[in-house]
């Protein structure tokens, strides 16, 4: 038995890795290191191009839960996340560069999957297929995706946040603290704004000059990940109460909550550089320098990385995918991931999971039960199948998991409760699927790189 993936991304790589899990020979297509998108910069597998954070660790917390869901059914890319943690308090955070290695070592070593590098200018003749090309698609590649599906795919902006090297920030400017204490309490550093030096940025930010998309195309961002200047734009309170939202926060030097903040995350183990946090930007390199310098701390900032804007390539599920990520035009291609119209890292990595199950099962001439609605991962394929006059990517959210029963539950208890549910049918619907194990045999090298369930609540 075999397929093809095409894509050794987040998604791509999941997906490989649960087809071999279950007896299945793959081709995993990765046109690096021959090619690369404007956002790469390594030639290593499942490599993170925006931010280091795969987000909420809480169970409580929709993509907290999802994560605990995927690693109860033995994801490759939570278990490497887990590996390569570093502080980021209530967030699973990793070093991105020992994450990228961790599923590159992995995937490479399984003997049912061969690595192929290479670009895909069309999608293959082999059946299975499974497309996990993620937001960057190529032109020629999505091109062909869309002649395939009958209508014109669909695209939005989304921006890459700077990176500051850590010796360069102003220490004495700036205070290391959590929201709330959360976490060992210093895995954030913290440049406070008072009222007048927010205005003048948030000014700054107005004015400043950006890159100009080309006329051809449409800026459509992702609300969840809106540049910082299109925030400024809608208010001068928006990024007060987004991503410079103080609360939670105390400046010990002045004993008082700053009217606003810069939060700085770790981007490795060794905090050598630091990530600016919600900060994604369409601004020109000059200007970034300049008005990321006007930062309580950052005055003397070097950044190894800046901001930068890219294509995010997505389809319109509800209409062109049936409910296993299934082209209703192409029967056994499978667009999975970022491609399909879910929004985030773990997202992308759940749909691997899933996607690497059903087809095996189907090799195997079996239907894989799908999870039930009340999972976050069941929740995944919801937002797929909704139907909408404009289809958007999302993130996952409680919303798109079935409701408790009784409505007068409230937060934190409704969440809490849901969690409870989301885990306690997941794992039924694992009991329900073929053994990994006992499918993938020799050939297919698993290796146990999972940890144990985590409790209800931890962090």
């Amino acid at each position: 038995m075999k397929a093809t993936v095409v894509g050794a991304g987040l998604a791509g790589c999941e997906a490989a890795w649960q087809l071999a899990r279950r007896g299945v020979r793959v081709t995993l297509h990765e046109m690096k290191p021959q090619k690369r998108t404007p956002a790469q910069t390594g030639d290593g597998l499942a490599e993170l191009v925006c931010s280091n954070s795969l987000r909420g660790a809480a169970l409580t917390n929709a993509v907290g839960c999802l994560k605990e869901e995927m690693r109860r059914a033995g994801s490759l890319v939570i278990a490497c996340a887990d590996l390569a943690r570093v502080p980021a308090g209530g967030a699973l955070a990793v070093d991105r560069d020992a994450f990228s290695a961790a599923i590159t070592e992995r995937i490479r070593a399984n003997r049912a999957i061969d690595v192929v590098p290479g670009e895909a200018l069309r999608i293959p003749d082999d059946r299975p297929t499974l497309l996990c090309t993620g937001p960057l698609t190529s032109d020629d590649l999505a091109a062909d995706i869309a002649a395939a599906v009958g209508a014109k795919h669909l695209a939005y902006y989304d921006a890459i946040a700077p990176i500051v090297e850590a010796e360069t920030i102003d220490r004495d400017r700036v205070f290391a603290a959590s929201r709330y204490g959360k976490g060992d309490g210093d895995e954030y550093l913290n440049c406070p704004f008072d009222e007048a030096g927010y205005l003048a940025f948030v000014h700054a930010l107005r004015e400043a000059e950006k890159v100009v998309p080309r006329e051809f195309e449409a800026t459509r961002y992702f609300e969840g990940c809106l540049p910082i200047e299109v925030l400024a734009e809608r208010g001068v309170q928006t990024l007060a109460f987004g991503p410079m939202k103080p609360v939670g926060l105390v400046d010990p030097k002045s004993g008082r909550r700053p009217y606003a903040v810069v939060q700085l995350r770790p981007e490795d183990r060794a905090r050598t550089a630091y990530n600016l946090v919600g900060f994604q930007t369409r601004m020109k390199h000059g200007e970034q320098v300049r008005i990321l310098r006007t930062i309580p701390g950052l005055e003397r900032a070097e950044f190894l990385r800046l901001g930068s804007v890219h294509r995010n390539t997505f389809l319109d599920a509800p209409r062109v995918l049936a409910e296993r990520f299934e082209m209703r035009a192409r029967p056994g291609v499978h667009a999975v991931g970022q491609i399909a119209g879910v929004e985030g890292y773990v997202e992308s990595a759940g749909c691997g999971l899933l996607a690497g199950i059903f087809v095996a099962a189907r090799l195997h001439g079996e239907e894989a039960p799908l999870p039930p609605p009340t999972t976050t991962l069941g929740g995944l394929l919801e937002h797929l199948r909704r139907p909408a006059a404009s289809f958007q990517p999302s993130n996952v959210t409680w919303s798109h998991v079935v409701p408790l029963a009784d409505p007068r539950v409230k937060k934190p208890e409704r969440f809490e409760r849901l969690a409870e549910r989301a885990l306690a049918d997941v794992d039924a619907w694992i009991s329900s699927l073929p053994p990994a194990a006992e499918r993938a045999g020799e050939d297919a090298n698993p290796a146990d790189v999972t940890e144990a369930p985590v409790a209800l609540g931890a962090e």
